[in-house]
């Protein structure tokens, strides 16, 4: 069986592109982000990027490479560089077009964010119960 990491070289080596060259670029820096990310391949041919739960997708279409969030709404983004889905209550994304430049180390920090608050919510400890027993 072939790795998410094999399908998502296929993926930018097939767009032949931009495009591809773009989502190279974008998952080279979320690596240098989190060098702990893992690559997943979900929804019919989507690169996830996860560590402690989704951090972003790398979505392509025609015009644009799209880099969704999956707790975006919770994250701060000081460089604004959240673009599109911007009215939904948890995902936000970057639509990046043909010519961008892309802020990296504004990316970066978006991106150890994401990861920071997927592990935070893993780090919790849970709630204890209140206790039965009767006394007396």
């Amino acid at each position: 069986m072939e790795s998410a990491s094999t399908f998502i070289d296929q993926k930018i080596k097939a767009l032949g592109d931009w495009r591809g060259k773009t989502l190279a670029k974008v998952r080279e820096i979320i690596h240098k982000a989190d060098p702990e990310i893992v690559e997943e391949w979900k929804w019919r041919g989507t690169p996830v990027f996860s560590h402690g739960g989704i951090v972003c997708t790398g979505e392509t279409y025609k015009d644009v490479v799209k880099m969704t969030f999956a707790k975006g709404a919770a994250l701060k983004d000081p460089s604004r560089l959240f673009n599109s889905s911007l009215d939904g209550n948890v995902r936000r994304a970057i639509d990046i077009h043909e010519g961008d430049k892309i802020n990296e180390a504004a990316l970066k920090d978006l991106i150890r964010a994401a990861v920071a608050l997927n592990l935070e919510g893993k780090n919790k400890p849970k709630p204890r119960r209140a206790s039965s027993k009767r006394t007396g």
